[in-house]
This record gives structure tokens, sequence and C-alpha cells, in this order.
């Protein structure tokens, strides 16, 4: 029996599986005229042979069937889709084995016979259950994500710009392209554009592309079906999926794969995705959000970056100073950062000595906020008194720069290769110094052709 009528509209679907042609009629005629969609199966293994994950709504089972159980079907489609809504039906002699069922997590049991307005209650209240356990999942998933790491900190006329950036776009649903060097704040300025707008109940999710491989990646924001791959052990939603109704953040967008561009400018064109190992198009509603370090314009001349993406990505451009061009800030970040580490140090509050201060403002940073903010760290560690001096900072803050050249590649690449030899081509140890991550780091290792043991400063 199969019957698609929906007389009030509703959007749930139910599944019935009993070996009784009669149990099966009435039910499927009472849940017809609540205006369910329903299917009556009469056996375990017709409902398997048909069963699909996340189509079903809430499953009636029988326990006594010949062949596959209740019990062992229970188990088998509970594991194929953990969202499904089970409710046991059972005869008084076998109450004890639905006790065992509510154990292996059924949502309820009914005892035969039943009064169809009881039944109808049972399925109500269970659908309202999952749609409030749904909604709390969502908020908790929001209040980790929304704790940014520092504040949007400076008083710049170039900060100011930013500011008035994103207060015009967190008021559209526009995506946006945050363009900057490493380290400036492309993470904090996307979480405050979510949190302005009228997403910011709904989770924030971000994922770093540039340290994933393509298959990792894909897995990382489509998801995948049970089995999709080695290794793929239970299904498992993707960033997309889990950031309905929210914001997804792509950082390091320019690093991926042309095939993961080509399925990314799919998603945001058509709202939905396919999990890897399925068919199936799930919907998705998101604002997306990217950023890069890199020249997108220039790779897309290169044909290392599709056209019609980087026009959809570059809607509305924020483009963040990098610290160097706004060094009036510098004061500002140091005092925030002195703060939040002191306190998280249990240490008493500092200040931070003239001397040290003209250290700070004179240096090119070319690592931005995030080596800042290391560098006024590791000073609060080393330091021993009631204010930061110069010689509390880390050697290549505290020694003068080589002169090197005039142009910010020559001082980036000296410095680079200081903080290399100085950390022994430790890359992890090299990059933290650096306050950049490690593939950025490898990155520019080969872009300005470094090479171990060689001349500092050449």
């Amino acid at each position: 029996m199969f019957v698609d009528t929906q007389v009030a509209a509703r959007t749930e679907k139910i599944l019935i599986v009993d070996d009784e042609p009669v149990v099966r009629d009435s039910l499927g005629k009472w849940f017809v005229e609540e205006g369910y969609t329903v299917r009556a199966v009469g056996s375990a293994q017709e409902a398997l042979n048909s069963f699909q994950p996340h189509v079903w709504d809430v499953a009636l089972l029988d326990i006594k069937m010949p062949g596959i159980d209740g019990i062992e079907l229970q188990n088998r489609l509970h594991e194929a889709d953990p969202d499904l809504i089970i409710i046991v039906m059972t005869g008084y002699a076998s109450v004890e084995t639905a006790i065992q069922a509510l154990k292996q997590g059924a949502y309820d049991y009914i005892c035969k016979p039943f009064e169809p307005d009881e039944l109808v209650h049972t399925i109500n209240n269970a659908l309202e259950h999952r749609r409030a356990k749904k909604e709390v999942v969502q908020l908790r998933e929001h209040l980790q994500e929304v704790s940014p790491h520092f504040q949007l900190i400076g008083q710049s006329p170039a900060m100011k710009r930013v500011y008035e950036l994103i207060e015009m776009v967190a008021a559209t649903d526009s995506t946006v392209l945050i363009t900057g060097e490493s380290g400036t704040g492309k993470e904090v300025v996307a979480r405050a554009i979510h949190e302005a707008s009228a997403r910011r109940l709904m989770p924030f999710v971000a994922i770093h592309c540039g340290g994933l491989s393509e298959t990792l990646l894909e897995s990382e924001l489509f998801g995948h079906e049970r089995g999709a791959f080695t290794g793929a052990q239970a299904r498992r939603k993707g960033k997309f999926e889990a950031a309905d109704g929210g914001t997804v953040f792509l950082d390091e967008i320019g690093d991926i794969s042309l095939k993961l561009q080509t399925d990314l400018l799919r998603v945001l064109q058509d709202k939905e995705i396919v999990r890897i190992g399925s068919n199936a198009p799930v919907k998705v509603d998101f604002r997306c959000i990217a950023a890069t370090n890199r020249d997108l314009a220039a790779m897309v001349k290169e044909g290392t970056f599709r056209f019609d993406l980087y026009y959809r990505l570059d809607v509305v451009n924020i483009q963040l100073p990098p610290l160097r061009e706004r060094p009036e800030d510098i004061p500002l970040l140091a005092e925030y950062f002195i703060q939040k580490h002191a306190a998280a140090m249990n240490k008493p509050l500092v200040g931070i000595a003239r001397d040290a201060m003209a250290l700070l403002m004179k240096y090119a940073w070319p690592g931005n906020i995030r080596e800042l903010q290391n560098a006024i760290e590791r000073a609060l560690v080393i330091g021993k008194g009631q204010e930061i001096v110069a010689a509390d900072f880390p050697m290549q803050c505290a020694s003068p720069l080589q002169p090197v050249g005039r142009r910010l590649e020559d001082v980036a690449r000296a410095h680079i290769e200081r903080i290399l030899e100085e950390s022994g081509w430790n890359l992890t140890h090299a990059a933290e110094t650096l306050g950049i991550d490690r593939s950025t780091l490898y990155s520019k290792i080969k872009a300005y052709g470094l090479k171990r043991n060689a001349t500092v400063g050449g």
C-alpha cells in the first residue's frame, strides 16, 4: 500500500511496517486524514529494500513479524538514519520487548489495540520534540562558534572605512570577499558581519581551505554518506549543512582546486549540495563570506581560478589594510592584547615602556595583527617588571632591521629567511613566531625560493 495524499498540507512522512493488512490499512487511513504522507509495507525486508535515509520522519514498527522482527529492523533503520523517529507497536504480551526497544533508542511504544487520537498525539509530540531538539543543537553550535579570538580594534581612517563596509553589507545577504595579508583579521571581520546580520542567531561555520587536501576539503564542505569511501563509518553532515540558516566562512579560498571551484560555484548558484556517496540533493540556506591573501584577479588571468566563481564571490569586497599602513592603531591593539593575556595568565596588569612602544611602532609587522599578538604574549611571559620593555620582545622584533631593499617583498623575504635560520628551519616554530600557519609559510618559502643554510638577508 502506498498513499501520497496530503490533506492538511503537512510535510512530514510516516513509514508503517506491519504484517497485518488490517492494521496497515487502518493506520494509513488515519494518518492520511491528518495530512501526512504515508507508506505502509508488510515486512521488515520490504521496508529495508525501499528505505532511503532522511526521506521519512517517523517509522511505526510492529515488533512481532515473521523473518526480521521489529527490534532488529529498528536497529538497522537507526543505523541508516539516526534522526528517524521510531515508535514500536506491540501486544500486551510483549511489553518487555517494547521496553527493550526504548532502551535502544525508540521514541515510544504503543499497545494494540490503540486509539487513533492517542497515536496521532504521540506522533505530533515526537515531531515537536525533534524540532525543539534541533533548535537547541543549533543554538549550542552558535554559542560555540561566535566567540571571536580578538575584537576589531582601530581608529585609523582605513579601519573606519572597514567598519562602514561591515555595517553596510551586514544589512544584506550578499556574498562578501575579504582580502588582505595573512594575519590582518579577515575571520574577525567575517564574524562581525555575521553578528550584525539577521542570521546572527544561527551558526557561523568557518573552514580554512588552505591546509586541506582536495578530497578532505570536499568531505568537509559537502559531507558524506556511510560507506562513501574507506573510513566513512557513519553519515556526516558537511559545513554547508551545519551552517543552514547562518553563515559559511571560506578562508584561503584561493587555494582550492579547479574541481572544487566548479562544485562551489554550483552550490552558490543553486543553494543545494549532494553528499559524497549520494545522488540526492539537499537544500541549504546560508550566507557565504570568503577570504584570501592572494590576488584572485591575477589568478583568473593565469587560468588558476574560475572567472565566474570570482565574480560570484566578489559581490562586495572588503580589503583589510596591513598593520604597517595603520601604525596609529598599534598602541590600541597592544593595550588590548596586554589586558587579554595578562588576565588569561592571572598576572597583574602591566604597562608598556616608552622604548618598547617606540619599537612596536617602527617594526614592519609582516605577520600583521597575529604577529603583534604573539609578540605581546611572549613579552608578558618573559617580562619580570611592572612594565614591558623592549628587551622583552622576541629577537626578530628587538633587533634592528637590516637594509635589504625598499620593496616590501624584499623586507618580508629577509625577515622570513632570518626566522627560519633562527628556528633551525623548524617550520612549526617559525610559523608560530611569524604569526602565520604552516601552509602559508611553506607557500612563501617556495615563492621566495628560500633554501636551508642560505645567507641571512640575501
